[in-house]
């Protein structure tokens, strides 16, 4: 009983009355996206190369797994191994998560296999039917960017048309994709369909870069977006909020 107790007064500080909020396990963070982006919706995380869209995901696996919800990542940018040891560099330790099965990693860029247009529909479809079957209420594709260079418009059109479908049914899904990959259209079209829109970029603050997260939208926050947060990675310490004021040009 003392145990039931224990779960539940977490599960209060994590989730709040509705419990409908996928907290990323760093208050300062949650408190700058709405409190936590919502459950079962679809995020896009967007930015150009090195803005931290990865460490991003992470600190929301991170979240997810503290609050007790089951995760599967689908990477193109890491293998098992490198991935564990970037979160153990961040101070979140998964490797118990995943010994017990609580997180599943499936990368997707795997060496010798070949990638082909007419196969792209297929695999999209696949990868569609998987999040569907898994018990993960958490999924996260870090990045689609790869799949752009195979897929037409229309196919990732469609895979984001079905991940909507997918988080109609309970699932909370986050897509990470670099904006040069695609056409101004097709962003526009994109970022449409998602239920949150994050942007990271990089900023020179003085004499030194540091990675913004602008909040852009989130489905039923109370609290209003536009926000932008600065902050650094630090090895052995993750991400560090930044205090600072920054004006949008």
């Amino acid at each position: 009983m003392a145990e039931e107790k224990s779960d539940k007064s977490l599960g209060d500080l994590l989730g709040g009355e509705d419990k409908k909020i996928l907290s990323t396990g760093n208050t300062e963070l949650d408190k700058k996206i709405a409190d936590g982006l919502p459950l079962e919706s679809l995020t896009l995380i967007e930015g150009e190369n090195d803005t931290g869209k990865s460490v991003l995901t992470q600190q929301i696996i991170w979240g997810a797994m503290k609050q007790g919800l089951d995760v599967d990542l689908f990477t193109t940018e890491n293998t098992t191994k490198s991935f564990i040891t970037q979160m153990e560099s961040m101070s979140l330790d998964i490797s118990d998560y995943f010994a017990w099965g609580y997180m599943r990693i499936y990368p997707l860029h795997t060496v010798g296999f070949e990638w082909k247009k007419e196969d792209m529909q297929g695999i999209l479809q696949a990868l569609i039917s998987q999040i569907q079957r898994s018990k993960a209420q958490v999924a996260v594709i870090d990045s689609l960017t790869l799949f752009t260079e195979y897929a037409s418009t229309d196919m990732i059109l469609t895979f984001f048309t079905n991940c909507k479908n997918l988080v109609d049914h309970g699932k909370t899904i986050l897509v990470t994709l670099h904006t040069y990959a695609f056409e101004a259209d097709t962003l526009v079209r994109i970022r449409s369909i998602c239920d949150a829109h994050l942007f990271m970029k990089k900023a020179l603050v003085g004499d030194k870069y540091v990675m913004m997260l602008e909040v852009v939208k989130v489905r039923g926050a109370q609290k209003t977006t536009g926000n932008i947060i600065s902050f650094e990675v630090h090895p052995g310490y993750g991400m560090k909020i930044i205090p600072m004021t920054y004006a949008k040009v």
